[in-house]
């Protein structure tokens, strides 16, 4: 059984959500916080596998929440997805340096926040789903250049290693990296857990942020 917490300061939008999410089989909602700070001591007390965070909320927002939870060394097991609008695509660069797994738009269809629970849920990172990869090209584009040193934090890994760092960067799947060099699936998945390690990366989704802040993936600067 998923175990979802639900964080939005909207009453109509976590009951949505909750209807949804408890319709399912495997799927649990075990608690709604309505500010972010209710959120980070339901975290603690109720250990959800998910906690669906939303970005604007009184009291702490969703992405200071989101990075008190990701400091939290006692929650590592707790998975947080962000919830963002298209005003608010600004933020999601940041949710994931906060130590978010993944972000959605609010009007993501049913069937594909079902899927991003679940996928939290089993450790990936929800980097794939429609307009993800487009936006974290985006956000990567607008920030600052890489700094000169930033090839020495990439210096533990293989060569090997930072070519499936770079795909994750990507945002590519196990299965796609497999599929791109030639090697079984879990020869891609454990190449990909050896980069998080070395680089002290708490999930997929930091890989994916120090592969652009160290300069291996720069579309936005190499065009």
């Amino acid at each position: 059984m998923i175990r979802v917490l639900l964080a939005d300061d909207q009453v109509l939008v976590r009951a949505g959500f909750r209807a949804l999410l408890d319709a399912q089989a495997d799927i649990e909602v075990v608690g709604e916080a309505d500010d972010g700070e209710q959120a980070v001591a339901l975290a603690a007390e109720l250990r959800p596998d998910v906690v669906l965070m939303d970005i604007r909320m009184p009291r702490l927002d969703g992405l200071a929440a989101t990075r008190r939870i990701g400091e939290d060394a006692t929650l590592d097991g707790v998975r947080v997805v962000v919830l963002t609008t298209f005003e608010l695509d600004e933020y999601v660069f940041e949710a994931l340096r906060a130590g978010a797994a993944g972000f959605l738009v609010k009007d993501t269809e049913p069937a594909e926040l079902l899927r991003a629970v679940r996928v939290a849920a089993a450790g990936d990172a929800l980097l794939s789903p429609g307009v993800t990869r487009r936006l974290i090209g985006e956000f990567a584009a607008r920030s600052k250049a890489p700094a000169t040193g930033g090839s020495a934090v990439l210096a533990a890994l293989t060569d090997r290693e930072r070519e499936v760092l770079a795909l994750v960067g990507l945002g590519l799947s196990n299965e796609d990296i497999a599929r791109r060099l030639v090697v079984s699936p879990l020869t891609a998945k454990t190449h990909v857990s050896r980069a998080m390690v070395k680089l002290g990366a708490r999930d997929r989704a930091q890989l994916v942020v120090l592969a652009y802040e160290s300069g291996l993936v720069r579309p936005g600067w190499l065009g």
